[in-house]
């Protein structure tokens, strides 16, 4: 489900579901780490890039997976082992450049905007449809303001409603777009680019902006909380029944 490809220089993560649209499974998390771990312990790897296989780069948390999940300690470890995995990611001591394509939504949105950079191309959609079913983006909202501008953070995270390339480049969320299918050779030349700069330049850059980012253990209380609401509840049988929700507020 999570391929880890070396080139020289440069690294890439891809995440290899492609016949699910590269949901991600609460087993992903933890092989997320090991690849952050085995990436940062090679010495050639100077730059990373994160991207999908196939048609998208990933269409967020995999809900067939998650509804296997049930009881507040299921929820939270479930919430701390995803927490986890992006904060190694992002803590990750080389840059790493997202390379999307296609659908970018909830948490794999989230992924991206953990990372240094990134570069999408004219068929990139991003959304958080996670207010559509009774739950909140929560590492956007963790990180999301060290980035991304405060009426478009809530613009996403409360509407849920897609944004394509251009908004997302003035929202802070993209550094680049290119023209159609020219997102990974652009994420290439950036990589190739950082790769020659001093890494523990780069290294103390990281650190010093993430300095800047709120907490993402908040992530898990906020998923915690909503987890167990009847409106999440609510929120997965609308959407599993192709019918509007009917929320009260509990």
């Amino acid at each position: 489900m999570l391929r880890v490809e070396t080139e020289g220089e440069i690294g890439e993560l891809i995440i290899d579901r492609p016949e699910r649209m590269n949901a991600l499974p609460a087993a992903l998390w933890p092989r997320l780490r090991e690849a952050v771990d085995q990436l940062a312990d090679d010495e050639e790897v100077r730059a990373v890039i994160l991207r999908g296989a196939g048609g998208c780069f990933s269409v967020g948390a995999d809900l067939d997976d998650m509804s296997g999940i049930a009881g507040p300690d299921e929820r939270r470890a479930f919430l701390a082992d995803a927490v986890a995995g992006v904060r190694s990611l992002a803590e990750l001591p080389k840059p790493v450049i997202a390379s999307v394509h296609g659908h970018c939504i909830g948490g794999g949105l989230e992924l991206a905007l953990i990372c240094d950079l990134v570069v999408c191309d004219e068929t990139a959609r991003f959304q958080v449809p996670e207010s559509r079913v009774g739950l909140v983006p929560g590492v956007l909202l963790a990180a999301g303001a060290g980035s991304i501008d405060r009426h478009w953070l809530k613009y996403l995270a409360m509407s849920g409603d897609p944004v394509g390339p251009e908004e997302a480049r003035l929202a802070g969320l993209v550094n680049f777009v290119t023209p159609e299918g020219g997102q990974l050779d652009r994420a290439r030349e950036l990589a190739a680019r950082l790769a020659s700069r001093a890494p523990l330049s780069l290294r103390t850059i990281k650190e010093a902006v993430a300095g800047r980012e709120a907490d993402l253990e908040q992530a898990i209380e906020w998923g915690l909380a909503l987890q167990g609401s009847e409106d999440f509840a609510e929120g997965v049988a609308a959407f599993a029944e192709r019918r509007p929700p009917a929320f009260r507020g509990r």
